[in-house]
């Protein structure tokens, strides 16, 4: 007589927003989509439109599934607060302008184990041009550390060691965790099935300012961890240049890395020199 099979791991998924009234609903529509069991913890920091409400009537409708906590401060604040709250075993995050394949949680889920850092494969939709543009990538010890926290997952035990995210950052924080998971011997597995939808910034300007402030991150980056530059690949970032977004995006990115440079960061991130 065989056996039944192993019941599914008991993921919580943490969700930081704020103001995110045109997009939560769909993502919260696409999570209760997903194969259990879970649990959907939702960390708002002040939104000023409708984003607690809506939250709220998921919660109604989902007693013991959807959970809200309001707390103020950075993405990796409120994805630290999430974590805190958590039941399960295992986090996975996702990000309030993002939407969910049916069988995301299922495909990243079946990745998930002792010393493993899941990322799942991020599809941009919205502006087709800025969409196209691939992220700039990063390695560490054979390891892409650059998949962002929108379709991450990690044990809470292990994010917890880590000490989490470090609410220094302005963006980047999901590298300088993914960096510091792999320094302490974690594996990165990416998951090209487990599928997360990202609405792009709706307007050039706002899509430049992202990239403005994912160079600053980058620096911040320098400052915690070293000179990395030797990790990137120049090479291929410099030839995927094709097209005045791409450049512009480019030239946005440079311009948040020298801000960060000229202006003095306030507090330096680490006691390494900076790059």
């Amino acid at each position: 007589m065989g056996s039944n099979p192993a019941q599914p791991l008991f993921v919580s998924v943490v969700v930081t927003v704020r103001n995110e009234e045109r997009h939560l609903g769909q993502l919260l529509d696409s999570l209760l989509a997903q194969e259990g069991p879970f649990e959907v913890v939702v960390v708002d920091a002040e939104s000023r439109d409708r984003t607690v409400e809506i939250a709220e009537g998921f919660a109604a409708r989902a007693p013991g599934v959807v959970r809200v906590v309001r707390r103020p401060g950075s993405r990796g604040v409120g994805r630290n607060v999430g974590v805190e709250e958590a039941r399960g075993s295992f986090v996975v995050f996702i990000d309030g302008d993002c939407f969910a394949d049916s069988q995301w949680l299922h495909q990243l889920r079946s990745r998930l184990g002792p010393g493993i850092v899941a990322a799942g494969r991020t599809v941009n939709v919205g502006k087709p041009r800025y969409g196209e543009l691939e992220r700039v990538e990063l390695f560490q010890s054979g390891y892409d550390v650059t998949f962002p926290s929108c379709n991450l997952a990690y044990g809470r035990a292990a994010f917890l060691a880590l000490g989490g995210f470090d609410p220094r950052f302005v963006t980047a924080e999901d590298i300088d965790l993914n960096l510091r998971a792999v320094q302490a011997g974690a594996s990165i597995v990416y998951e090209p099935r487990a599928i997360v939808y990202h609405h792009m910034r709706g307007t050039f300007f706002r899509f430049l300012y992202q990239a403005f402030w994912n160079g600053y991150g980058r620096k911040q980056l320098t400052e915690k961890h070293g000179n990395l530059w030797g990790r990137y690949r120049l090479r291929h970032l410099v030839a995927g240049q094709r097209g005045p977004i791409a450049w512009s995006r480019l030239a946005a990115a440079f311009g948040g890395y020298a801000t960060r440079i000229l202006t003095g960061g306030g507090d330096r991130l680490g006691n390494r020199p900076a790059a």
